[in-house]
């Protein structure tokens, strides 16, 4: 099996505040469906789907890395539907700070070394 991409299905709470809380972080979106939405940036895609689990949405992680983590951090800060947001820390591998969103899912938001 030779695989070219693997896309997550991101559960929401509130459909058009999962929507505007990734439009915040600067994904452009795309209607797939009337329950889903293909959420871009760069190379990277995910979906946004209307259904919500909180056990499952508690318990999702996606790492997002980037190159300037100064600037997503900005972002992240200016939304307003992020539940909550961590300071960046430096680890031995990179730089990372954390962010929740609407929904509960976890974003490790990390830039990482060279």
């Amino acid at each position: 099996m030779k695989v070219e991409d693997i896309r997550v299905f991101v559960p929401c709470k509130n459909y058009d505040e999962s929507k505007a809380f990734y439009s915040d972080l600067g994904f452009s979106q795309a209607p797939a469906t009337d329950d889903l939405t293909l959420v871009e940036n760069g190379d990277c895609t995910f979906f946004l789907q209307r259904f919500y689990n909180k056990d499952f949405a508690e318990n999702l992680m996606l790492q997002v890395c980037v190159a300037d983590i100064d600037h997503a951090y900005e972002l992240a800060k200016a939304t307003k539907y992020a539940q909550k947001l961590t300071p960046i820390e430096s680890e031995r591998w990179g730089k990372v700070f954390y962010l929740w969103g609407p929904s509960g899912e976890l974003l490790h938001v990390t830039q990482l070394s060279n």
